[in-house]
């Protein structure tokens, strides 16, 4: 993978990631076009059994076409988990296209992590690929096992992109009658497995995502769960319809005031190195905040915007 692109995953640009069924052609296409950081050709859920071999080659060809594309996005193909059987032909398949990364649904802990880096290395060494640079954007929290072993990612692989979380599998494997109450909120199963995503992956030193907002013509509820996921320490969000990407480009953007208080932060503590807090416009600020306006300076600049 380009330095840059690289750079990229460090610093969280990711911030909107469009699912589209590898299988469609018309999608894949249209998908190009509407901002998304990265495309996600799925060959997992939106692909029903029969169509899984149409859906191989459909991925292959897409890379193929688009990995020299200037200005492209993340290209990301979620393959199928590690106890389906169908993980094997799908790296089999798309591997020589050189894909940007894997999403790994349905992870359990960092072993699986693990699994899949194995996976990725044998294929690396075969078709003439730099050993490490696929990277893997893991779905940590699909099943009740994994709940148990999000605290596990940290050090498992250097390949480990960012950590992302879902609702729909996991509302499955527990019997749930709904993950969402009446007004659109997750339940308490649901707030668990996402609060257990945000720190999994600041353990382990990657970029937390919030999950699919299932309501696509919905944008001001869109609009609210991106907020609270930005607040909370999200730093980007899947997408299921490209008319979801515009919003979460803008939740997950640093703003010019974001920007300017983190330059200020920063600028304050340079002036006084030996202070464990600063004073700016009336507010305290002590060491740690340094980090965070790093991080979102980070960020800014990975979006070209300082």
């Amino acid at each position: 993978m380009p330095a840059q692109r690289l750079y990229c995953y460090a610093a969280g640009l990711m911030r909107s990631l469009l699912f589209v069924p590898a299988d469609s052609p018309s999608k894949l296409g249209k998908a190009l076009g509407c901002d998304a950081d990265a495309i996600i050709l799925d060959l997992e859920d939106s692909i029903a059994p029969e169509r899984k071999e149409a859906a191989r080659a459909g991925a292959a060809s897409f890379l193929a076409q688009t990995l020299s594309a200037p200005a492209r996005p993340h290209l990301i193909v979620r393959v199928n988990g590690l106890t389906t059987g169908l993980i094997d032909a799908d790296l089999d398949a798309v591997m020589p296209a050189h894909p940007d990364a894997i999403m790994l649904p349905k992870a359990e802990g960092g072993a699986s992590v693990a699994h899949a880096d194995a996976k990725l290395t044998a294929r690396e060494a075969l078709y003439g690929i730099a050993e490490g640079s696929i990277r893997i954007v893991a779905i940590g929290t699909e099943t009740a096992p994994a709940l148990f072993l999000a605290g596990t990612y940290r050090g498992a692989s250097p390949r480990l992109a960012a950590l992302t979380w879902g609702a729909e599998d996991l509302s499955a494997e527990l019997g749930a009658e709904a993950n969402r109450d009446a007004e659109g909120s997750f339940l308490d199963p649901y707030r668990l497995a996402r609060t257990l995503c945000i720190a999994a992956a600041a353990a382990a030193g990657v970029q937390a995502l919030d999950t699919v907002y299932v309501d696509f013509r919905n944008d001001a509820g869109l609009r609210s769960e991106c907020e609270e996921a930005h607040r909370d320490g999200f730093t980007g969000k899947m997408a299921i319809h490209p008319g979801q990407v515009a919003t979460i480009n803008e939740v997950f953007t640093p703003t010019p005031a974001a920007i300017a208080k983190a330059q200020s932060i920063i600028a304050a503590f340079a002036a006084t190195p030996d202070s464990g807090v600063v004073g700016i416009d009336g507010m305290m600020y002590d060491r740690p905040h340094i980090a965070k306006a790093e991080r979102l300076l980070a960020r800014a600049k990975a979006a070209g915007l300082v």
